[in-house]
């Protein structure tokens, strides 16, 4: 089932890329495992979806011990605090949800103790809603800003998470806002900064994240069917 259901995928995204005039290459196809077992990971990473999204720094670290496999790009795409940054410091390769500068300076200071820049993108509250995380849209290029003197981070993008709506097009402004904000903070030529991705679309909306501009796309159900336990 999941080897069919990324090929299907796949084929989408490179359907919707032809449609839009997108390079496929320009496309991360993140696999969101929360909740889902290491030998669902490993049967995925066998299909080569290398890149694996988690939530939960726990559940993170059991997988990635259960699997040891160098071929992962792990991300860390839940909300993350920061007495957990050391867990995962030293080989995660992006950490896709900073949105207080207290986190960032951890990412920041555990990097230079372990000898390496790491990218991180950072989440924009698109929604308005006082129950996401994520930073006000308003403010996010001032919040920029306020990093200039992190050396060991790398602000490689903007990532949100929008309503599941019936009809995807009622995220495209959404996705739209974020890829304008991506584009006014690149203009800022921060030493730090290189606004490479947005991490935007999951199942129900991606294609329409492709069309505003997606470079990830953080796909759970799709590929690995509906989740049977929550956190």
């Amino acid at each position: 089932m999941i080897v069919t259901n990324i090929e299907q995928i796949r084929d989408r995204i490179a359907k919707r890329c032809e449609a839009v005039g997108r390079s496929l290459s320009e496309i991360t196809l993140l696999g969101v495992t929360k909740t889902f077992s290491a030998e669902h990971v490993a049967e995925a990473v066998r299909h080569g979806l290398v890149d694996i999204g988690e939530n939960y720094v726990q559940e993170l670290l059991q997988k990635k011990s259960a699997l040891n496999d160098d071929r992962i790009r792990w991300h860390f795409i839940g909300h993350l605090q920061s007495n957990k940054v050391k867990h995962i410091i030293d080989w995660v390769y992006l950490i896709q949800a900073v949105d207080t500068v207290g986190l960032a300076k951890e990412i920041d200071s555990r990097a230079s103790r372990s000898n390496r820049i790491l990218d991180i993108l950072l989440e924009v509250n698109t929604t308005g809603e006082k129950s996401k995380f994520g930073l006000d849209p308003e403010h996010t290029v001032e919040f920029v800003k306020q990093l200039a003197g992190f050396n060991n981070i790398r602000i490689s993008g903007l990532m949100t998470i929008v309503l599941f709506l019936p009809d995807p097009e009622g995220s495209r402004p959404l996705f739209r806002r974020l890829r304008q904000l991506k584009d006014e903070i690149a203009t800022l030529n921060q030493a730090n900064v290189s606004m490479r991705h947005l991490s935007m679309g999951m199942t129900g909306d991606f294609e329409v994240a492709i069309d505003e501009g997606a470079t990830i796309l953080r796909i759970g159900t799709a590929i690995f069917g509906s989740r049977t336990k929550a956190h």
